[in-house]
């Protein structure tokens, strides 16, 4: 299998990571793209299935097939996990962040909320943080503090984008003081107490994004970086009014294409 499959299907179910992935050369895509597919292959499993049973089998799988390939067996027959095993071996990446990434996927399945804002957080490391650490680990670069703090960021924005849609779909992954009110959520109202806690999510990762500063990193990892390209931006939204993640936070596909190209012209992520 090639990189090429993983591209496909990183096209398709994210877009802007895809977008940013193309940035790097064509060593960097066969890198990054076998990683990409496998974050969405797992960050899937919780929502293609009915049942809670048949998602956590999904990923049990990717245990199995992650357990596989550090014990040094050849991999299984799948466009994700034979390109993955490449990146993994010639790259020698840790075994406990993909470990970690499914493990946190399992919070997905259920309607449970997370127990407080340290589970939150520990969730949004293992998950944006933690794929960051290894697309930026895989380019050479020993860069894991820096890419933890762009991938955390990069995390919350795309959480606090899809509250809406998790929401409506019986989730309630962001802790609120009191308790989520439900009613006025789906109503697209925007109660104190759950702008208070947007809010404090989009400035933490803005103050994480300040301490990633802008090191000098090869082309690969600036590539990988440039993933979270667009939290900035969605933060500060949200944090000048966090009913944005009802209407305001989305811009034209020119512009988001657009800035994404001045930051690759200019070197930057």
């Amino acid at each position: 299998m090639n990189w090429q499959a993983c591209a496909a299907i990183v096209e398709k179910a994210d877009p802007d990571r895809f977008l940013s992935a193309m940035t790097a050369s064509e060593h960097g895509r066969a890198v990054l793209f076998p990683l990409y597919a496998f974050n969405v292959e797992v960050a899937r499993a919780p929502w293609v299935v009915s049942e809670p049973q048949l998602a956590e089998i999904r990923l049990q799988w990717w245990r199995d097939a992650i357990a596989e390939i550090y014990a040094g067996a050849p991999p299984r027959k799948h466009e994700v996990v034979e390109p993955l095993a490449r990146v993994i071996r010639e790259a020698a990446l840790p075994r406990y962040p993909f470990e970690a990434l499914i493990d946190a996927r399992s919070f997905d399945i259920y309607a449970d909320a997370h127990a407080g804002r340290s589970a939150f957080d520990a969730y949004l490391d293992a998950t944006g943080a933690g794929l960051m650490r290894l697309a930026v680990a895989s380019s050479g670069e020993d860069a894991a503090q820096i890419a933890g703090h762009v991938g955390w960021a990069h995390g919350a924005a795309g959480l606090l984008r899809a509250l809406p849609t998790l929401w409506s779909a019986g989730r309630d992954p962001l802790p609120v003081d009191g308790g989520l009110p439900r009613q006025q959520v789906l109503n697209g109202e925007m109660p104190p107490s759950v702008a208070e806690a947007v809010r404090a999510v989009a400035r933490d990762g803005l103050d994480r994004l300040a301490q990633a500063g802008r090191p000098r990193l090869n082309d690969t990892a600036k590539a990988a970086l440039r993933a979270g390209w667009r939290s900035e931006a969605i933060l500060k939204a949200v944090v000048r009014d966090p009913a944005a993640i009802f209407t305001g936070v989305e811009v034209s596909d020119f512009r988001r294409k657009g800035s994404l190209l001045i930051r690759t012209l200019a070197g930057r992520w």
